[in-house]
């Protein structure tokens, strides 16, 4: 039964039905009927794999697993639903779909992951002449602030002091330290023109 099908699929050449014959009896294992269907139809997956995918190694590769995929799942195929060479080609189709979308996925994963390690070139030098501007403009704003105000600001901000333990050394309420911490930043902020 087994090499008849194959003889008579010989016979009947290319024919769909013959294509139809010999995936059905791919489905029940025959191994003769696959290998025939292979060859009767691997130059037309191939051609539509490899327009797709332009690299012909990976148009073998999924060329290969599209025909692994047919044999496995060869008792899907309906001949009452459609032919043997659109439903191959149609896992063709998909597969080689699948390969581009996972190749552009994984370029783009690739680029992200450049640009995020990418290190962009900083003038040290010119940073740490920011950073010196800066700090003479702080030192300067704030001898303009009260004895209080700086104090507090100073303990905070240099000292690394929490507000209870400023209110500890001063021995005055937390309250008090508060407040003068809120006004001294606000005038800070105005001699500094800061803006929010």
């Amino acid at each position: 039964m087994l090499g008849s099908v194959v003889d008579v699929a010989e016979q009947l050449g290319e024919s769909p039905r013959a294509l139809e014959a010999l995936l059905v009896a791919t489905a029940d294992g025959d191994r003769e009927a696959f290998a025939a269907l292979y060859d009767a139809t691997s130059a037309r997956v191939f051609g539509l794999v490899r327009r797709l995918l332009v690299d012909a190694a990976q148009a073998e590769e999924v060329t290969q697993d599209v025909f692994l995929e047919a044999w496995q799942t060869a008792a899907r195929f309906d001949p009452e639903r459609g032919s043997a060479i659109p439903w191959l080609l149609t896992l063709a189709h998909r597969r080689a779909v699948d390969r581009v979308r996972a190749s552009q996925s994984s370029r783009e994963r690739d680029l992200k992951a450049g640009i995020r390690d990418l290190e962009i070139p900083v003038d040290e030098v010119a940073e740490a002449a920011e950073i010196a501007i800066e700090h003479e403009k702080v030192a300067e704003a704030l001898t303009a602030l009260s004895p209080a105000h700086r104090e507090c600001i100073s303990l905070a901000y240099y000292g690394g002091c929490t507000q209870s333990e400023i209110a500890t050394r001063l021995e005055i309420p937390l309250g008090t330290v508060k407040t003068r911490l809120r006004d001294g930043m606000i005038r800070l902020r105005d001699l500094l023109g800061v803006t929010t």
